[in-house]
């Protein structure tokens, strides 16, 4: 089977590279997002997932938009069976969608009708959530709102963070798709239509998604932690400066403090008031300027005062 596969970052490196790997397919073209800028030097830098094809001597186009007709005229030349996209960034138009015999597939990091969108993963910890999963569907112009073909669901344990789920999320999806793949060229899945009234959203993480809110409760700001680990990180301000906080832990302390006070600080740690009075262990942090770092090599560095307030605009 001959299949185009569109993806950027990192979560679809493995689903490329199973596809690869399969004798059964043969991947005649990789298309992506263009070379950025990036780090504090704006280097430009390819996307993940041209890196790997390139080591396959594999074709890459890196269209601006996808949509522009010189880029559909050049993906359609290619004369494949199945166009497969993963975390490729863009929609596809009509004169894509319509084109390919056995039609076009994504896969998508929840379980769809739910959190659609670009932010799946961080959304679902942040959420809260105790599951989610990878979704493949047919792609149509509206955003994740295709056919369901198949799925499998994933637990969210109550220590993993987006990166950790991220991984676990894209080893699934590509079992998935190997899985997938034979049963759709054998005509054998009967696509199912995604129930419209449990349709949630995962829109971009925006600035002030990432702005901690100490009047929340423990929990939620936990799980925003958590769901913004390791990018682009949950933050806060520490005496008029960013200042970022990457894991932090539930405790059974009590406190009548304000919320974003600093209620104690130990050798390793230091305990922030949350709005439902209780007390969150902070272990991991980066002041502004600096590395990440341990709350204990944080804690020597600049000892923390009981008292201190985080919190407003940084």
């Amino acid at each position: 089977m001959r299949i185009v596969f569109m993806g950027t970052p990192d979560f679809a490196v493995p689903v490329l590279q199973r596809l690869i790997e399969d004798p059964n397919n043969e991947v005649v073209c990789v298309v992506t997002q263009p070379d950025r800028p990036k780090g504090r030097k704006h280097q430009l830098t390819p996307p993940p997932v041209k890196l790997l094809a390139q080591n396959y001597s594999i074709p890459v186009l890196q269209p601006e938009r996808v949509r522009n007709p010189e880029a559909v005229q050049s993906i359609l030349a290619y004369h494949a069976d199945l166009f497969i996209t993963a975390a490729y960034g863009q929609i596809l138009p009509e004169s894509l969608l319509k084109e390919p015999r056995l039609g076009c597939i994504n896969v998508h990091a929840s379980l769809l009708p739910a959190y659609r969108g670009a932010a799946p993963i961080q959304q679902s910890i942040i959420d809260g959530q105790k599951e989610t999963g990878v979704t493949i569907m047919y792609m149509v112009k509206k955003l994740d709102a295709g056919d369901l073909l198949t799925q499998v669901h994933v637990p969210i344990e109550s220590a993993d963070t987006f990166g950790s789920l991220h991984d676990k999320l894209s080893a699934a999806g590509s079992d998935l798709l190997m899985e997938t793949l034979p049963k759709l060229a054998a005509g054998e899945l009967t696509p199912q239509p995604q129930d419209e009234a449990r349709v949630t959203y995962a829109p971009s993480i925006q600035r002030e998604d990432e702005q901690i809110i100490w009047t929340r409760s423990a929990e939620q700001i936990r799980n925003q932690i958590r769901g913004l680990n390791p990018f682009p990180g949950a933050f806060t301000s520490l005496y008029g400066k960013n200042f970022k906080i990457f894991a932090a832990e539930l405790t059974d302390g009590a406190t009548d403090e304000c919320p974003g006070t600093v209620v104690a600080c130990h050798t390793d740690a230091f305990f922030v008031a949350a709005g439902d009075k209780c007390a969150l262990k902070i272990t991991e942090c980066q002041p502004s300027g600096k590395k990440r770092m341990h709350a204990a090599d944080f804690l020597r560095g600049k000892p923390l005062s009981v008292g201190v307030v985080l919190g407003g605009q940084s």
